[in-house]
This record gives C-alpha cells, sequence and structure tokens, in this order.
C-alpha cells in the first residue's frame, strides 16, 4: 500500500520540533551512502543510526567526507565502505551489555502451578529462560561519552525485545513486565520502571525508545499499568511514591495542546479526547531512506513536512503501520484512536487507585472526576451502538485548528480492527454485563477472531498491522477484558482464544526455535510478516504474553499442546 499525506497544510498549527542530535544527522548520511553502496538487499536502515563512534564526531565526519567517490551520484566503493564502517564505529548493540538478572532462577517457585502437563511446562520454563538472553544493560562508555552513541544512557538493566530491536521499547514493558511478574522476577520488573521514569523526568514524556533518535515522540501511555501490577505482587508504596509524580507528568503530555481535540456531541456538550502526534516533521532516522522515497512524489514542502509527521505519529502508535492510518492517504495526526484513549482512560483510574494508597485524597478525587469525563467522551464520540463496537474518529481535515468539532457519525471508521475492543480491557466497561454480552456478539462476527488468535484486522493490505498478522498485546487485552467480565460465555471465548494462541506460539517454537514478534492468525506455528523489515525474534511481549496465559488458565495433564 502505497503512503501519501492527505491532511491540508493550511489548518495544520505550526508545533514545536524536537531537535535530533549531531550524530543521528550524520547517521543518516551513513545510512543513505550505505544503501546507494551496498543495494537493497538485506539492506536495514535501523542498523546504522545504532553504531557508536570509536572517535569523536567531527574525526570521523570529516573522515566520511574525504571517501573516493566515483560517478554522477558520488557512489563510494563497497570496500571503502566496509573499511570505514569498520575503523570509525563500534558493531551496532555493542553498546548493550547482556547483563545477568539478580532475580532469576531457572525455576522459581511456584512458578505457572496450574500448568500440569510435562511437555507445556518445560517450554514454558525455557520461555521464561529467554529473559536471561534478552537482558541488557547500557555500557559504561555510553554514560562516559554519550555524544558518541544513539543509545541513551539509562540508569538500570532492562529486557529488550529482540533482533535489531536492541534497545528498551516502551509499550512493549507492559507485557514484558506481566510476564516478569509471572517468572517471579520483581526486582527487574522495578529496573524497567525505573528507567522509564528516567526518561519521562529527562524529557517530560516516556520515549518510544531509548535512542537519541526517539526524542520526538512517545509509543501508547502503559507506565501507570505497569506500576499498577508491579505494587499488586509486591505491595512496595516506596515504588508508587516515585512514580506517582512521573505519572502526572505524562497525564499532562498526553492533554497538552498537541494531543488534545475537543467533539461536540447532538446534545451540545464538549468532549475531550486525544491523539498521536509526534514533535517531528522529517524523515524517521531509524528508516530515513525508506520515508524519503515514500514521500519522493509529495513536491509541496509543506505536505512532505506533514507526510512526515504523520509516518513518525504512526511509529508512536506503536501500530506501524496499518490501514487503521489510511483512508485515501496517512493521516494518523487527524485521527482519534479508541485504544490510546482507553491507555488514557487506564492511566486517570491508576493514579486514583495509586494516590489513595499514598493518601492523596484530593488528586484521588479530581482524576476519578477525569476518568469519568473520558469514559464519557469514549462512548460518546467512539461508540456505535448498530456495530456493537468503538471506533475510530476521524478529525475533519482543517478542524484541528478550530477550537471544536461537532460529531458526526461518517467520521467513524466502520472497518473491524482488534483496537475496537479493547475498551473491554478497563473495569468500567467489561463490568457492564449487557454491555459485554452485545460487544462480545459483535466480536465474534466482527471476522476477526482466527483459528490461531486475533487478527488485527480484516483487510490485507501488506502492512503488518493488518491481516492476517496477531500480536500479543492485542491477544492479552481482549482475552483479559473478556475474562474479567465474570460473564460464562465470555470467560469461555477468553480460555478458547488463550489456548490456541500459546499452541501457535508453542508450535512455532518447536520449529523455527525461536519466538516471534507476530502471527499468521490462520496458521498453527505461522509467524507473521509484511511491513518495512524482515520478521523478528525474541520476543519479548510474546514471552510475556505466553507466560501470562499460562499463568492465568493453566494448562491441564490431559489438554494436547498439539494443533
Amino acid at each position: 500500500m502505497t503512503l501519501t499525506t492527505g491532511l491540508s497544510p493550511k489548518c495544520t498549527p505550526t508545533y514545536p520540533v524536537v531537535a535530533t542530535t549531531p550524530l543521528v544527522t550524520f547517521l543518516e548520511r551513513v545510512q543513505e551512502t550505505a544503501l546507494e553502496t551496498f543495494g537493497e538487499k538485506d539492506f536495514d536502515p535501523k542498523f546504522y543510526v545504532d553504531l557508536s563512534l570509536k572517535f569523536n564526531l567531527s574525526k570521523t565526519e570529516k573522515a566520511f567526507d574525504s571517501l573516493p567517490r566515483s560517478g554522477e551520484n558520488g557512489t563510494v566503493s563497497i570496500k571503502d565502505l566496509q573499511e570505514f564502517i569498520a575503523t570509525y564505529f563500534d558493531y551496532a548493540g555493542d553498546d548493550l551489555l547482556y547483563y545477568d538478572p539478580v532475580d532469576f532462577v531457572p525455576e522459581p517457585e511456584g512458578f505457572l502451578p496450574r500448568v500440569k502437563n510435562p511437555e507445556v511446562r518445560a517450554w514454558a520454563i525455557e520461555v521464561h529462560s529467554l529473559w536471561k538472553n534478552l537482558s541488557r544493560k547500557v555500557s559504561d562508555g555510553v554514560h562516559e561519552q554519550p555524544e558518541l552513541h544513539t543509545l541513551l544512557p539509562l540508569p538500570e538493566a532492562g529486557i529488550v525485545p529482540g533482533s535489531r530491536f536492541r534497545e528498551v521499547y516502551y509499550w512493549d514493558s507492559y507485557w514484558v513486565i506481566r510476564g516478569l511478574l509471572a517468572s517471579k522476577m520483581y526486582e527487574t520488573a522495578k529496573a524497567i520502571v525505573t528507567n522509564l521514569i528516567f526518561l519521562l523526568d529527562s524529557y517530560g514524556y516516556v520515549l518510544n525508545a531509548g535512542r537519541a533518535y526517539c526524542t520526538n515522540r512517545s509509543q501508547p501511555p502503559l507506565l501507570s499499568a505497569m506500576v499498577y501490577e508491579i505494587y499488586n505482587r509486591t505491595c512496595d508504596v516506596e515504588l508508587i511514591r516515585k512514580a506517582l509524580p512521573a505519572l502526572l507528568k505524562e497525564h499532562a503530555f498526553w492533554n497538552s495542546e498537541i494531543h488534545k481535540a475537543t467533539i461536540q456531541d447532538a446534545q451540545g456538550c464538549n468532549h475531550n479526547l486525544s491523539r498521536y502526534y509526534a514533535m517531528w516533521n522529517k524523515p524517521r532516522p531509524e528508516s530515513s531512506t525508506i520515508d524519503k522515497e515514500s514521500a519522493s512524489k509529495l513536491l509541496d514542502n509543506s505536505v512532505k513536512q506533514q507526510f512526515y509527521r504523520d509516518l513518525a505519529s504512526a511509529a508512536e502508535s506503536g501500530w506501524d503501520f496499518s490501514t487503521r492510518w489510511m483512508s485515501y492517504n496517512l493521516s494518523t495526526t487527524s485521527i482519534l484512536p479508541v485504544d490510546l484513549n482507553v491507555y488514557i482512560l487506564k492511566m486517570e483510574l491508576d493514579i486514583a487507585f495509586l494516590a489513595k494508597v499514598l493518601g492523596h485524597k484530593s488528586t484521588m478525587e479530581s482524576f476519578l472526576e477525569a476518568a469519568e469525563a473520558r469514559k464519557n467522551a469514549i462512548n460518546s464520540v467512539f461508540w456505535n451502538d448498530e456495530m456493537g463496537q468503538w471506533l475510530d474518529y476521524r478529525l475533519t481535515n482543517g478542524t484541528v485548528c478550530k477550537e471544536s468539532e461537532t460529531w458526526q457519525a461518517c467520521n467513524q471508521n466502520h472497518n473491524a480492527y482488534a483496537s475496537n475492543f479493547i475498551p473491554l480491557w478497563i473495569d468500567l466497561f467489561h463490568s457492564d454485563a449487557a454491555l459485554v454480552e452485545k460487544v462480545e456478539r459483535s466480536f465474534q462476527s466482527s471476522g476477526l477472531v482466527h483459528a490461531f488468535g486475533i487478527a488485527t484486522s480484516v483487510i490485507n493490505s501488506g502492512q503488518q498491522w493488518d491481516f492476517p498478522n496477531g500480536w500479543a498485546p492485542l491477544q492479552h487485552m481482549i482475552v483479559e477484558g473478556l475474562l474479567r467480565s465474570g460473564l460464562k460465555e465470555a470467560r469461555s471465548l477468553a480460555e478458547d482464544i488463550a489456548v490456541r494462541w500459546i499452541k501457535t506460539n508453542y508450535a512455532a517454537y518447536k520449529k523455527t526455535g525461536a519466538m516471534h514478534e507476530k502471527y499468521d492468525v490462520r496458521k498453527c506455528g505461522e509467524f507473521g510478516g509484511g511491513g518495512e523489515y524482515i520478521p523478528q525474534t525474541g520476543f519479548g511481549w510474546s514471552n510475556g504474553v505466553v507466560l501470562a496465559f499460562l499463568e492465568e488458565f493453566g494448562w491441564p495433564e490431559d489438554r494436547s499442546i498439539e494443533c
């Protein structure tokens, strides 16, 4: 699918752009030269912006500019570029060190007590052991000379997703933590939260990832949910005391002018909701060559800048890329997403809970009020009674410049996406039995439920956040929402989806020896594809969701794990 821009530049307000570092800018030049020299086969643009310098930037840049070039395009030879990279750079990932987690034991006491099948139990222990493979600590060199690295100097060790994703990622960390809690690795889970709070305190928001090229965008805001889950297991009040000021800052960020949009309903009531909006209007450095190619036919500079902002905002959403952000064009910043507002609602409920633990009554009351207002906004703007789903809402072109716009039914996106059912994850929605019954019927007939999991959408676009891919976070939130509703039929559906998901993860693991980033929900043991890069393994959130599902549902001795 071709990505093109749509929002009229005339009515887009001017918002600040968070500048990147001189090192990132230089590495983008290296990336572009590498594509010209080495060609497209097996080319990963992210590799080049993950390199770290052996010498200072001035010396390295001077050597780069002195490389012999030939032809009209000034191409560098393969030999010269290979020698230059070997001489002046450390390999991508060399500034992250393997770290032995202090709280890892091969089989923790009380680990997955309801998993009775010996074959499944042996596999679960192998998945648990993958935390050691994915544990990393930033090297001393990054702390001592941060200007030589795009890796950010995080204070604690953490868990990375795996493969090309060498650094810590924001929303991945929630499902990593859910898995770590099943693995009884509470200290590792707290260290992840400490790193994310460090980013929040340093930048005013949690970054998409722990890289200098991600300082202009965040990711789905789930830090409060991480703190809530860890507290529920550990009763660590000090963690809450450390996290609460940071969470208040994060809530303000997601409700700031660049993210906020006001919709007026038919009764004349105004509802404030949030959108993704990256503070960037250039190619994403980690995908710079790809983004430039995608934008090559856009001649108007302001249209091109808006396109780049929409690309970065899709990356901020975590759904990069999906037809959710496209109609005739890419317009991420013109869409009010259901799931983002559910995450912020959860943040408001979590902050109220955490404030109550600390005895901060006024904070608790104000966030309960905010949560009630957002719940009403979600129902007023997103809910479609005929479909029995919550639907993303498209802002009318130009109205991002007005104080508010009037709700129109035609602005809802009527396509089925897994995100349409994420509100079920929240108690305010799954505690309503009649609502859950209606939504469950809609979910069953949506076309999203397949033999081996929940498809991301029903549209086979070639983008990775579309059909036929299933992603661990989406399985987990919907399953947990159905399960917590307490309704017998919903609970049964939740377990059925979880069992099928576990089976396909198991089959793929046995076939390939790895856990995968995403899976094809049509076929047992098939990993997913599509998108900008080759399928990745590791894999943080997939491991976490399998362990969380096994902890929740167990696995009887007589239940087969085979597809």
